[in-house]
């Protein structure tokens, strides 16, 4: 099963506040060049979508109202959604703050067919929450999130085995799950647009177009996926850990974007040490106004989850290259990820230094994020922007690619 929650920061706006149930509402950040995370279905009539800048929003909708997001409202609700799938199954995979999956192989004889555990578990959240869900049910995960977007919003898709063939036969390959703008062209350029072209396409030429991904690919078009929900604590570990921001004006100064470097330094460091996590590379990210984006790397002698290294390697990066314009967005990542064995430190200068940024991310982990910060970013403080990502997971959940 595949749960995925409507609307989610919109819907959940609306059900606290009974004035915006029914109206065009959009949620975005607190800072001034933020965009839409998510619009209410009334907006989307609209053709607001996400992504959208304010400007681009209001000229769609022009009776549209924005809502600054609050993360605590959006987190709060995610885990009691988790809590009422835990009713129902022991192995629930949190995809992100609006999606899960669940494994129902077994409860039919406790709780009822697939179909009555949906429907409870959608009434549940209706009359606890006042919020509605799609879900799909399907023997597997990528038909399951296929089955689960058919019928939006509170919808409810069961495709049985038999049904596979039929269902895929004409459905375009974008609508796979994990089939992207960019594959989807690179497979039209061969002749696939269905993904009944692409289970009789020959798995040769997809090896050899494709790599490694090219067997899967084949297997996708006839429904076929072998990968199991993973509950909580057994995931892989994360291969990447990195943030990046939206600057609220483009900014060309190198010293300004020194700052925000140094505040999305601390940023994974912090999530870094917190994850027990070391990187031996550090990318750099940078986007122009035109949305053109490249990365840069550095590797670390030695793996780090230090802010001072990181941030001093995203700044050796930075003086690496030459700006052709102002940048419009920031990033900062670690990879080639070990764990960080806590070893003890030969020197008196660094004991010193772990114990500061141990006691630096108690503070802050218990107080509020930058409630202990850089006197550089006191100096030149911007309120913190943008709501939280979709894609968030609960607290110790491991994941990659955070951002």
């Amino acid at each position: 099963m595949h749960l995925d929650m409507n609307a989610f920061f919109a819907s959940v706006e609306q059900a606290c506040n009974p004035t915006l149930r029914g109206r065009p509402i959009a949620v975005v950040g607190s800072a001034k060049r933020t965009v839409v995370t998510t619009a209410s279905y009334e907006a989307r009539l609209y053709g607001v979508k996400t992504g959208m800048n304010r400007y681009e929003a209001k000229k769609a909708c022009p009776s549209l109202i924005f809502v600054t997001g609050d993360n605590r409202k959006y987190i709060d609700t995610s885990v009691r959604v988790l809590d009422i799938l835990k009713d129902y199954s022991p192995a629930i995979e949190v995809y992100s703050i609006d999606e899960a999956f669940a494994d129902l192989t077994g409860c039919s004889a406790l709780l009822g067919s697939p179909e009555e555990i949906s429907r409870s578990i959608k009434e549940r959240i209706r009359s606890s929450l006042g919020l509605t869900c799609s879900i799909g049910i399907a023997p597997n995960k990528l038909l399951a999130k296929l089955a689960s977007d058919m019928k939006k919003p509170d919808g409810l898709v069961v495709i049985r085995e038999e049904d596979v063939g039929g269902a895929l036969k004409d459905l375009p390959v974008k609508e796979l799950w994990g089939i992207g703008p960019r594959l989807t062209s690179h497979l039209a350029l061969l002749g696939v647009r269905t993904c009944g072209e692409l289970a009789d396409f020959p798995a040769s030429i997809l090896r050899e177009r494709f790599g490694i991904i090219g067997e899967r690919l084949k297997l996708m078009g006839r429904g076929i996926d072998s990968s199991p929900v993973v509950p909580a604590g057994e995931e892989e570990e994360a291969k990447s850990v990195g943030h990046s921001t939206t600057l609220p004006k483009d900014v060309s100064d190198r010293e300004e974007i020194k700052r925000y470097l140094l505040k999305l330094s601390e940023m994974v460091g912090n999530r870094a040490r917190g994850h027990k996590l070391k990187g031996r590379r550090v990318t750099l990210t940078l986007r122009y106004p035109d949305f053109y984006t490249f990365s840069r790397q550095k590797s670390l002698s030695c793996p780090a989850n230090d802010t001072r290294v990181i941030f001093q390697s995203a700044i050796s990066i930075l003086e690496g290259i030459r700006l052709k314009t102002a940048v419009r967005l920031l990033g900062v990542s670690i990879s080639e990820l070990t764990k960080d064995l806590k070893q003890m430190e030969l020197f008196d200068g660094e004991r010193r230094r772990e114990r500061l940024l141990d006691a630096v991310d108690s503070i802050n982990g218990r107080f509020g994020d930058f409630t202990l910060t850089w006197a550089t970013l006191l100096e030149h403080n911007e309120p913190s922007a943008g709501v939280i990502s979709p894609a968030w997971r609960p607290a110790g959940v491991k994941r990659v690619n955070v951002r």
